[in-house]
């Protein structure tokens, strides 16, 4: 059995650790590629202040560089009775170079060593969360811009209200997305800021730089104060949560929509029979289930702030292994969100639309704001407009009139889809993911 980070004397019974391992050995896999790119930034920067010669800091890099190779090619694993990731690396230095493998832990704690791992980890899933919404986007404003004269009608209360369209349909699913960019963004920013250098929470000894840190590992600043970095485990996931849960819930919204118009009673959409699943005993039936599924993954998602601010909400300030079990609900969030994004946007663009729902003569009555604007434009007082149309539904006389002009912004004839999208430019270009790229580059390549 390796022997613990922490290991002196005492031996913990094979009970506890098992407990107290839990399924760090499984999750940390994940975060391997990012303590490995953690770690070569800590080195050098050990290096710059005389904890390690200019040879060494060459050796380690070298070392490390080998060992990441292993892991982007599916090579690494944490072998039995290694507790984490961090062990692992370390003991894999020690093996392959000796004592100066040791040497590398000088001035971080595996306190500070998991913040960086999941804050450089979570950036990343971050970035691709962000790409995958921005595809979305881009299949909902295409469907927007294709269908935008098709029209469908517009419900409050479930109650047929006025006129829609496919236009605004998709379009508003886009717009939302836009908006859920933001908080992309916040979340990315939060967890932009460098922990490393707080070791355990209270910072250390060693004259550590920092800044130098935060610079090579493309961080927009650091968590400055020491305490408040080991106070933001917890706090990062629970705020980027969020950030998930606010796309998973315009997803589940959508989803919703799609299997209700999808019905044989609405008959709005069709799903092509290929994106359908089958039942066992009804030969006729072809079910929404890539919708259906979407709408429970995305509203479980929306569960996660919740899920992490109960398991550290009643924390004082301080590290606590309570914090390891964040783990469990936080780092496979990603994937799902991932998945259920990639989904969306591949069965999107294959929606078929019915163009000819309006021929249904249930939806007549929608027109009915139409004529009372159309009268109330040529005089007619408002709510005398109103009492006349309303009198004429109830006698069975009112004749809808089903050509709809809109032209104000945001509306069937003015959908605004090309300032939606510079909204959404501008959003995307305040992540700056190219600062990021330079300073990885630059510190894994030498």
């Amino acid at each position: 059995m390796a022997t613990k980070l922490w290991q002196k004397n005492t031996t913990p019974t094979a009970e506890i650790e098992r407990f107290t391992i839990g399924r760090d050995r499984e999750l940390d896999l994940l975060l391997a590629e990012s303590d490995v790119v953690g770690s070569m930034a800590h080195i050098t920067m050990l290096e710059s202040i005389g904890l390690l010669t200019a040879d060494e800091l060459t050796t380690l890099l070298a070392a490390l560089r080998d060992i990441l190779s292993e892991i982007r090619d599916g090579q690494f694993t944490i072998e039995e009775g290694v507790e984490d990731v961090h062990s692992e690396v370390e003991l894999l230095l020690t093996r392959r170079l000796g004592d100066i493998g040791k040497k590398i832990h000088s001035g971080r704690s595996r306190n500070d060593q998991v913040l960086l791992d999941l804050k450089l980890w979570t950036r990343q899933q971050l970035r691709d969360i962000v790409q995958l919404v921005k595809n979305l986007f881009d299949e909902l404003q295409r469907q927007s811009e294709r269908h935008k004269d098709v029209l469908m009608p517009g419900y409050t209360h479930l109650q047929v209200a006025m006129p829609s369209s496919f236009g605004l349909w998709f379009g508003a699913y886009a717009e939302s997305l836009a908006d859920d960019m933001l908080f992309l963004q916040a979340a990315y920013r939060l967890v932009n800021r460098n922990p490393l250098g707080s070791a355990a929470g209270y910072g250390s000894s060693f004259p550590l730089n920092r800044q130098m840190t935060t610079d090579l590992l493309g961080f927009d600043t650091m968590d400055y104060n020491v305490v408040y970095a080991q106070m933001g485990r917890g706090k990062m996931e629970r705020n980027v949560a969020f950030a998930l849960a606010s796309v998973a819930g315009t997803i589940a919204k959508l989803a919703f929509d799609a299997c209700l118009f999808n019905s044989q009673n609405f008959a709005f959409v069709k799903l092509p029979a290929e994106c359908t699943t089958g039942s066992s005993i009804m030969p006729h039936k072809k079910n929404p289930d890539v919708f259906e599924l979407t709408r429970a993954k995305c509203n479980k998602l929306q569960a996660l702030p919740q899920q992490v601010t109960l398991i550290m909400n009643n924390l004082p300030s301080g590290y606590f292994r309570d914090l390891q079990v964040l783990k469990e609900v936080f780092l496979p969030a990603f994937e799902e969100l991932k998945d259920c994004l990639t989904m969306t946007a591949y069965i999107i663009p294959r929606i078929e639309v019915n163009e000819h729902i309006l021929d249904d003569p249930r939806y007549d009555l929608m027109f009915s704001v139409e004529e009372v604007n159309r009268l109330a434009a040529n005089g007619v007082p408002f709510r005398d407009a109103y009492r006349n149309v309303g009198l004429d539904i109830e006698a069975g006389k009112f004749q809808p009139d089903k050509h709809v002009h809109h032209t104000h912004e945001g509306s069937i004839g003015n959908l605004c889809n090309d300032r939606i999208a510079a909204f959404m430019q501008q959003i995307l270009d305040g992540f700056a993911f190219g600062k990021v790229d330079i300073a990885l580059q630059r510190l894994v390549n030498g």
